[in-house]
């Protein structure tokens, strides 16, 4: 406890946070690059030429909300500790609600804590403040996904530090074990690059030099990670590493579960995911770490990190192990395979552990354009996210599509701008009509999966990454178009009409949506009027398929679905001319000031300034429509 006091009060002592947002994210843009350009261009295993489609088939959520993989267990044995005491309770089962909170003097960080949760002398932990604890949209947080995969693998030597009081009682009266990490933060957003970002940095190297002096090891994690697999069993393979660190490496450097190769690694390590053991060249580094932040507030954790240890890189320990040596020559370092603790762009986009058929033990959700919310939709997109009941049961019902894409436009031809955003118009097209159909029938929109030809970066590019095992086409997240977080922002009514609800593309496939909603289910036929049986009206019997008619207006769909308000999902074979007019022009104006800012942008052609191209939700609308980047910085904007 005397260590993490004389780290608050050095932190107190440092200087204050002045740079600002825009400052620090473009140092960090800079500094990432080079670290992925590093990657791009370091050697790499060869690849295969079939289209993947791993985050189809992602570990899927039990009933209880987490995801099972071939090692877990049907039932949590995990226990948490009553914060002063040796009496331990069951992970996520609430205290009496008789019983009063303790005091907060109960929850400090100590050695005898740790000893508590610790088990085979390990303690992982994670931290964050209350920001990350959406009860709004969610109920659910990542902290609580990030325990309860956890409590569900059979894992139970963890520990939550809360930066806030608000947090800590939060997390304490839902059964998860927490300490106070003192920090008072503000229960603000931490958006990346801000001053406070910053902040949670140093909150994470004082962490770890509090705890590495009570003895034990330390898997420390952010909490935009889930555990998809026990790695207890896999970090206890290297016992002589002082320090096992994940990677934003994207070239596949092995293709087993052995280490990285560190000679190939080029990218940053990434400090997401990193495993300490209390040794005295880690103790060292760690202290070296903190003194150097503490100095400098302009400094990134994570850059950092990899100045100190990238001091010196190798040579290796021995033949086999893939160990090396680092910072001073002293310090036994390890990089944990890209392939299997994977970062956002090896798992959602270039599915790599299932093209090399292996079994991933954790995903980071890096590499990804959407803010918390990006993150939250790509967990979800990949069934591991834990949601409360009622998100699978939406007041209202569901509106889904099977999206039709021509071979032509997904498989012919030259991967080039204009044959992805040929595809991606295509797509778009046939999203915006069931935007459209969503809000008159005032119904939660099931996104279809995506189809991308070319990656989205934040740095120019020849569409996908030299060396990495990146297929084209392949399924790409939906922040890779779509602004995920103004999708999900509340817009003001008068400007933009009624908000539009969204699901994840996996939706209907999650193991967690209830019988009720599956039992509850209407086909849509879309037909030609005037064709036989082509003529639906408010009195169509339910009947398994309703066949309805093509380019309808607003007033059809009311009118004929008005009769299916009760059914829980809404399923179209297809939306290729499915909705024709709004009969309002002012509603159909905010319609349009909605789906223009629901697009983002495609970055980045090689050698232009800008290199980003905005998508456009109505690009059919304008006679001979190219993708090209801005000429002037006049067009410089969004097609609003």
């Amino acid at each position: 406890m005397v260590g993490w006091r004389n780290a608050v009060q050095e932190a107190a002592a440092s200087k204050p946070l002045f740079v600002t947002i825009y400052t620090t994210v473009i140092v960090g843009i800079v500094a990432s690059s080079f670290y992925v350009f590093s990657a791009i261009y370091s050697p790499s295993a060869s690849t295969t030429h079939s289209i993947s489609t791993s985050w189809l088939s992602s570990p899927p959520l039990s009933q209880d909300g987490v995801s099972h993989s071939s090692n877990s267990i049907s039932q949590p044995t995990g226990k948490a500790s009553q914060p002063g005491s040796n009496q331990l309770r069951p992970i996520l089962v609430a205290p009496p609600s008789t019983s009063k909170m303790p005091s907060l003097e109960s929850f400090r960080l100590t050695k005898g804590l740790v000893g508590e949760r610790a088990e085979d002398n390990v303690i992982i932990v994670t931290f964050g403040n209350f920001a990350f604890m959406d009860f709004i949209l969610t109920f659910m947080d990542f902290i609580l996904t990030w325990v309860k995969h956890l409590a569900y693998l059979g894992v139970s030597n963890f520990l939550v530090g809360a930066m806030d009081t608000k947090l800590l009682e939060a997390l304490y009266w839902k059964g998860v074990p927490v300490f106070d990490m003192g920090s008072h933060m503000s229960t603000i957003d931490v958006g990346w690059g801000s001053p406070t970002f910053h902040k949670m940095g140093r909150e994470k190297v004082l962490l770890i030099n509090s705890i590495l002096p009570f003895g034990y090891e330390l898997l420390m994690c952010d909490t935009d990670m889930v555990w998809l697999k026990n790695p207890l069993p896999y970090l206890a393979r290297y016992p002589d590493a002082d320090i096992l660190t994940s990677s934003d490496q994207v070239v596949p450097t092995v293709v087993d579960d052995r280490l990285a190769d560190w000679k190939q690694v080029g990218a940053a390590y990434n400090i997401g995911i990193f495993h300490w053991r209390p040794t005295e060249p880690a103790i060292k580094l760690a202290k070296e770490w903190k003194d150097m932040l503490l100095s400098d507030d302009k400094i990134w954790d994570q850059n950092g990190f990899n100045e100190l240890v990238r001091k010196q890189t190798g040579p290796a320990i021995d033949d086999e192990s893939g160990l090396f040596y680092a910072f001073d020559g002293n310090l036994k370092l390890g990089i944990l395979p890209e392939s299997i603790f994977c970062s956002g762009h090896t798992y959602f986009v270039q599915a790599m552990y299932e093209q090399l058929r292996l079994e991933p033990y954790a995903l980071h959700t890096t590499f990804q354009y959407g803010g918390t919310e990006g993150k939250r939709h790509r967990l979800r997109e990949a069934m591991v996210f834990y949601d409360p009941p009622e998100y699978y049961d939406a007041p209202g019902g569901f509106l889904s599509f099977k999206p039709s894409i021509p071979k032509s436009l997904l498989l012919d031809g030259e991967h080039n701008l204009e044959s992805h955003f040929s595809l991606i118009n295509y797509q778009m097209k046939q999203i915006r009509s069931a935007f459209a159909i969503a809000s008159v029938l005032n119904r939660t929109l099931v996104m279809p999966p995506l189809w991308c030809r070319f990656d989205r970066l934040w740095f120019s590019h020849p569409g996908v990454l030299q060396g990495s095992m990146t297929r084209q086409p392949f399924l790409c997240p939906l922040d890779h178009v779509f602004e995920v977080n103004v999708m999900l922002k509340d817009l003001p009514e008068e400007e933009f009409g009624s908000a539009i609800n969204i699901r994840e593309y996996s939706f209907l496939n999650n193991p967690l949506l209830p019988q009720q909603v599956k039992d509850s289910w209407l086909d849509v036929q879309l037909c030609q009027e005037g064709t036989e049986d082509c003529h639906a009206s408010s009195n169509s019997s339910r009947s398994d398929v309703l066949r309805f008619p093509k380019n309808s207006t607003e007033e059809m769909f009311a009118t004929v679905f008005s009769s299916f308000k009760d059914v829980k999902v809404i399923q179209f074979s297809s939306m290729q001319n499915a909705f024709l007019s709004f009969a309002n022009k002012a509603r159909e104006e905010k319609f349009r000031n909605r789906m223009k800012r629901y697009v983002g942008i495609w970055c980045c052609v090689e050698n232009h300034t800008p290199g980003h191209i905005y998508y456009d939700m109505f690009w059919d609308e304008k006679q001979g429509w190219k993708p090209a980047p801005p000429v002037t910085p006049e067009e410089d904007h969004p097609p609003f």
